[in-house]
């Protein structure tokens, strides 16, 4: 998220993650240096301790507004439209890894007025979510095969099948944690193929053209998602831990 700040302050505009911003919005550029400082600001402030679960609560406010403002409406006027759903998938992902972040940094006192969204309930909602949206980021690696298998490395065989492999990959994580299938263990998969593919695509594209904006965009978002499937997979370990305290015998 940090990150992502920087690229905003950088460019002065919204990352490209978060666009298309209509051009007619007023005081657009002032509100891009905005949402960038809060990238910034929230992104370092996870590193402590002390300030990490209000720079939690504040990120997942901030990537909720973009994915209600900006994916929804998109999906609704385009609902035919797959990338639609792609775009409302990789942000979804990122609000499931902040609610589950933001449980996880939840003391226990916050828990009693705080527990429709930290309670199990709210966790199992992130995760039902997190589900949900890695869904239409499989399906577009089969619907646009040909520009998916564009993207991976040089060095690596079989292209195509490379890109419709990771999609169907995508797609069993996604059925599996929703129907409750060995969810553990296909939430880490899925959080470590992404960060194989955030590694091994994201860059060499730097390294190809390290002045170019989309490249470094697209390694830092790939990061943020690859991150986000951590936490929503150690979510679920947690939750099993604490299912089996609650069974133990006094």
């Amino acid at each position: 998220m940090a990150a992502l700040g920087i690229l905003g302050l950088v460019y002065g505009d919204f990352a490209l993650v978060w666009q298309p911003v209509p051009a007619w919005l007023p005081g657009r550029q002032a509100l891009a240096y905005l949402s960038a400082a809060i990238e910034l600001a929230g992104g370092l402030a996870l590193l402590w301790l002390l300030t990490a679960a209000v720079a939690a609560r504040v990120l997942l406010v901030y990537v909720l507004i973009w994915l209600l403002l900006l994916r929804v409406p998109q999906v609704l006027s385009q609902p035919l439209i797959e990338v639609s759903w792609l775009g409302w998938g990789e942000t979804a992902m990122i609000v499931a890894g902040a609610w589950a972040l933001f449980e996880s940094l939840t003391s226990s006192r916050e828990h009693s007025y705080l527990r429709f969204i930290t309670a199990e309930r709210g966790v199992h909602a992130a995760q039902v979510l997190f589900g949900l949206a890695v869904l239409p980021v499989g399906l577009s690696h089969w619907v646009y095969a040909t520009e998916s298998a564009q993207l991976v490395a040089a060095f690596l065989p079989w292209h195509v099948g490379l890109a419709q492999f990771t999609g169907a990959a995508y797609l069993a994580a996604g059925v599996a944690i929703l129907t409750g299938f060995r969810v553990r263990l296909a939430a880490r998969l899925c959080a470590l193929m992404m960060t194989l593919i955030t590694l091994l695509v994201w860059i060499p594209e730097i390294v190809k053209t390290p002045g170019a904006r989309l490249p470094w965009t697209a390694f830092v978002i790939s990061w943020t998602l690859a991150a986000s499937a951590w936490v929503v997979a150690d979510s679920f370990a947690l939750r099993m831990a604490g299912q089996r305290a609650q069974i133990q015998p006094a």
